[in-house]
């Protein structure tokens, strides 16, 4: 199994998406990037501890590529944005790849320069941060598969 952390601002919409895939086996809502120990939501949610709202994925790499994630992550955030996501504003919600080896960092640098040359994003600038992995700390459990517990559609609208 290998690991993807995403940060497409609000966790529950990408969380949503990404558990569709075949080939991923845990996505889990978090956060990471910030400076404070074992923050809470309630801490997060402020914008002062540094943390961004992310999803940690689990996934086989045999059945589905880092590359299909970050498809999928590009589809269904809008990366130009600096620190918003829709109503969402604050780098908590901002649009960031933590990566975990150099092949990903490799590979989430040449996606973000593809997702601005072609498709929906094509000729906009990406702000998309991509940095190393930090800490990941594990949401409360009230964010895990939020929209499916409470049988909501997705936050999240699909760009493309």
């Amino acid at each position: 199994m290998a690991i993807a952390t995403l940060g497409a601002g609000c966790f529950w919409g990408v969380e949503h998406f990404l558990r569709q895939i075949e080939g991923v086996e845990e996505v889990l809502c978090g956060y990471m990037g910030g400076h404070l120990d074992q923050p809470s939501y309630q801490q997060v949610k402020t914008g002062e501890t540094g943390h961004a709202e992310v999803v940690q994925i689990q996934f086989d790499p045999q059945q589905v590529s880092f590359e299909q994630l970050l498809e999928v992550f590009w589809q269904h955030h809008n990366p130009t944005t600096l620190h918003r996501q829709g109503v969402d504003v604050g780098s908590q919600y901002r649009s960031v790849i933590f990566f975990h080896s150099p092949e990903q960092q490799a590979e989430a640098e040449r996606s973000k320069q593809q997702a601005g040359q072609q498709g929906y994003w094509a000729g906009k600038t990406i702000v998309t941060e991509i940095a190393p992995a930090q800490r990941f700390w594990l949401a409360e459990e009230y964010h895990q598969n939020y929209l499916a517990k409470n049988e909501q559609p997705s936050c999240h609208l699909p760009f493309y």
